[in-house]
């Protein structure tokens, strides 16, 4: 059972209701928020520490909410920083390179929790390639099918650097399968 924007925003906005609109916010927005985070940070279990910072950090600023925005947008721009910011203190952590350790088509072949085949562990490794802002537009245009504007609110950025980014990402990743074969 899907419940629309508005009757979750008055939800959350009610303290009488906010706790059961937060659950409602959470069973219908967990899966796709999990997707987009597990594309940013690769692995099942890393996906799992970052959503459930997306979900506290939520629930934490639930009252920061604007109530003029979609929650989604909320979510997403949530999300999306929890895992750049994951993505960011790992690479800190380990000065090891992709290469060095294996690769990430490796990685997530070895992921007992992974279903795709080698042709998505490639994938995911020339959009892992990518640079930050590149990368989320790639995962936010072509796997949740966002259009532009959705993606411009989200990442406070103009719909023609989105674009830009969108189009030099795909002819990265077109290029990194062209060196496959």
């Amino acid at each position: 059972m899907t419940i629309d924007e508005k009757q979750l925003t008055a939800m959350l906005s009610d303290p009488a209701t906010q706790r059961k609109g937060f659950e409602l916010v959470v069973r219908q927005y967990s899966e796709q928020l999990y997707w987009q985070v597990r594309r940013i940070v690769l692995t099942h279990e890393d996906a799992n520490d970052v959503m459930q910072n997306v979900m506290l950090k939520a629930w934490t600023n639930i009252d920061t909410f604007r109530k003029d925005s979609k929650i989604s947008t909320w979510l997403y721009r949530i999300a999306i920083n929890e895992s750049l910011d994951f993505v960011r203190r790992q690479k800190n952590i380990s000065n090891i390179s992709a290469d060095e350790a294996g690769g990430v088509a490796n990685t997530l072949m070895a992921d007992r929790y992974f279903d795709g085949d080698e042709t998505e562990a490639h994938l995911q490794e020339a959009i892992a390639q990518l640079p930050e802002v590149q990368r989320t537009v790639f995962n936010l245009r072509y796997y949740d099918e966002m259009k532009y504007s959705e993606i411009s609110k989200i990442l406070s950025t103009s719909e023609g650097a989105l674009k830009a980014s969108y189009h030099i990402a795909v002819k990265k990743i077109s290029e990194f399968f062209k060196l496959l074969d």
